[in-house]
């Protein structure tokens, strides 16, 4: 009887757990700016999103001037490019949060929010990319990110419509954005 109870018990976590992941939303994901502050994605429903992880020693990284124009372009109508940074591939994000910031800024001219240094895949990948990899593979249906720059576009209602690889430029995404605006 006591296994039975356990077993039943055990059933009734699994379940609870899987009903409310299928409520968690990506709203609902903590994040954090790059200058420390705490807040989720909710500041962020209603607009269509491309989130991308990002690097200042890769050599796409001339790809944030492409952000930063496709942020300009369309932000007035909803629209919002969020960079996480990840120091997973290569070693080529290396600074702080400040060299970062530094760095994107004069470089780049990126006005488009800076989050946190984030791993995206492993053991320690963050809650975010877990819910982006879930919601769209990549190649012959893997989750793991290749390498920096990838890029997930996200509708006004936070379902996530494409996964781009890096070698996708953002120039190239100038159509999938309109056609969701």
């Amino acid at each position: 009887m006591q296994s039975l109870m356990l077993g039943l018990t055990r059933n009734f976590i699994i379940i609870q757990l899987f009903v409310s992941d299928m409520n968690h939303t990506l709203y609902d994901i903590n994040v954090q700016l790059l200058d420390g502050t705490e807040t989720t994605l909710e500041a962020y429903r209603g607009q269509v999103l491309l989130i991308v992880n990002t690097a200042s020693q890769c050599g796409f990284t001339p790809q944030y001037a492409g952000l930063e124009q496709l942020y300009q372009q369309y932000r007035a109508q909803g629209f919002v490019v969020l960079a996480f940074p990840c120091n997973q591939f290569g070693a080529q994000e290396p600074g702080d949060a400040q060299e970062i910031a530094h760095f994107c800024r004069t470089h780049y001219q990126v006005s488009f929010p800076l989050f946190a240094k984030i791993a995206v895949n492993g053991d320690h990948a963050h809650p975010l990319y877990q819910f982006l990899k879930s919601h769209a593979k990549g190649v012959l249906g893997t989750e793991a990110i290749k390498w920096n720059f990838t890029k997930f576009l996200v509708d006004r209602d936070g379902r996530v419509i494409n996964r781009f690889a890096s070698t996708t430029t953002p120039e190239d995404l100038s159509a999938s954005i309109a056609a969701i605006l």
